[in-house]
């Protein structure tokens, strides 16, 4: 056990964030590149789903080679890979092109999975939340900050503009990291398939992973709810924002990066199940907040503020309790937990536009709250289950 210095922290948040990027870029310039593209306004959800079904793919088939070789070579071969699937959307010619650049940088963008299992396994156990935390801030400055960038190089160089810089940092960062890190090299005796038998074993004999795998479910999806949704009433009457103002509301969400931290903190002291319990309840109440859009945008900004700090302190309670229960396992079973995420994002990416379009941004804040309250009751079920000895040393049920 080497520990984690400060730099190296520095590079895996930055590789957390700028490879969850390539997927979330393309949601802010999404009409320009439709158009661009020849793409029918119908058609225009491919380019955001594309993305997802690469990352649910590589959740399952590419994060459990971290717990069979070198998670520092791993690391710069994913990046590298997700940069070619970044150039591949940033030329392509058509719909179809971009589509399958999409899905690639998806799949292999789950080197984010692979960076939160290399702090986990490099980390003393009383630092293990702490640096859990600060390459998960990495992932909620991507999925946010990258909605900035994105609407303001949309509305000035171009939509693609955004995929040849994702492309370059990239190739940048997996240079950095195989100089900047200290390798790690799996000694495990499995083998890949036996790697797969195993996760998926996992949801039928791991209380412990199921009871979180289904809070990430219904948090992500209220996470989902907001951020696929939060455009349609901005851009409406009577605020009729365009996509660089939208974009900037990315910049509240950020305060997720403290939640992340902070909840990393308090996980190495052994609370992590009380701080979900509490971030989960914060999180419902953040939807009252939430859909007040009017006269002023105040509380629904605050709300936001509050929704992501709750997210991410849910969300790294979580890592850092199935990675403790786990240590030898830690990139399946985060592969396995996160394909849980991927899900839930979809769902709440799903109803908010239904919900929306049948009802406004009301019901669209009913299904964010009902999400929420759902993460809370299945924290509640299953706390007898998950409270064995000071919280933070579970074993599979």
């Amino acid at each position: 056990m080497t520990g984690v210095t400060r730099p190296q922290r520095l590079v895996l948040a930055s590789v957390s964030a700028v490879a969850v990027s390539t997927i979330y870029a393309i949601q802010p310039v999404l009409g320009a590149a439709g158009a661009d593209l020849g793409l029918s306004t119908e058609s225009l959800g491919w380019l955001v789903a594309a993305g997802q079904i690469g990352y649910f793919a590589g959740l399952i088939l590419l994060v459990p080679l971290g717990d069979l070789l070198n998670r520092r070579r791993l690391i710069g071969g994913l990046l590298a890979l997700t940069a070619m699937g970044a150039a591949i959307t940033a030329v392509a010619p058509n719909g179809s092109v971009a589509v399958v650049g999409l899905a690639v940088a998806g799949a292999f963008a789950v080197v984010v999975q692979v960076a939160v299992a290399y702090v986990a396994a490099m980390s003393p156990a009383g630092e293990r939340g702490r640096n859990i935390g600060a390459v998960t801030s990495g992932v909620v400055m991507g999925i946010l900050g990258v909605r900035v960038i994105a609407g303001v190089l949309g509305d000035t160089v171009g939509w693609r503009a955004v995929y040849v810089l994702l492309a370059v940092l990239c190739v940048a960062l997996a240079l950095i990291a195989q100089v900047g890190l200290h390798p790690d090299v799996r000694r495990s005796g499995d083998r890949y398939g036996q790697i797969l038998r195993s996760m998926a074993l996992l949801v039928t004999t791991d209380r412990l992973f199921l009871s979180r795998g289904l809070i990430a479910f219904f948090v992500f999806a209220s996470f989902g709810t907001l951020w696929s949704g939060l455009a349609l009433p901005l851009g409406a009457a009577p605020w009729s924002f365009g996509s660089t103002v939208i974009g900037l509301f990315g910049l509240a969400g950020l305060a997720g990066t403290l939640g992340a931290g902070r909840a990393g903190r308090w996980a190495d002291a052994g609370r992590a199940q009380a701080i979900s319990g509490w971030a989960l309840l914060i999180l419902a109440a953040s939807w009252l907040l939430i859909a007040w859009t009017g006269p002023t945008l105040a509380l629904l900004i605050v709300g936001v503020i509050v929704l992501d700090f709750a997210v991410q302190a849910v969300h790294v309670s979580s890592q850092h309790l199935l990675t403790t229960a786990h240590p030898d396992r830690a990139s399946s079973v985060i592969g396995a937990y996160m394909a849980f995420y991927s899900l839930g994002s979809a769902l709440g990416a799903v109803t908010t536009a239904w919900a929306y379009s049948s009802w406004g941004w009301w019901a669209s804040c009913l299904f964010g709250g009902f999400y929420a309250l759902s993460g809370l009751v299945v924290w509640g079920l299953t706390q007898p289950v998950d409270t064995s000895h000071r919280n933070d040393c579970l074993t599979p049920g």
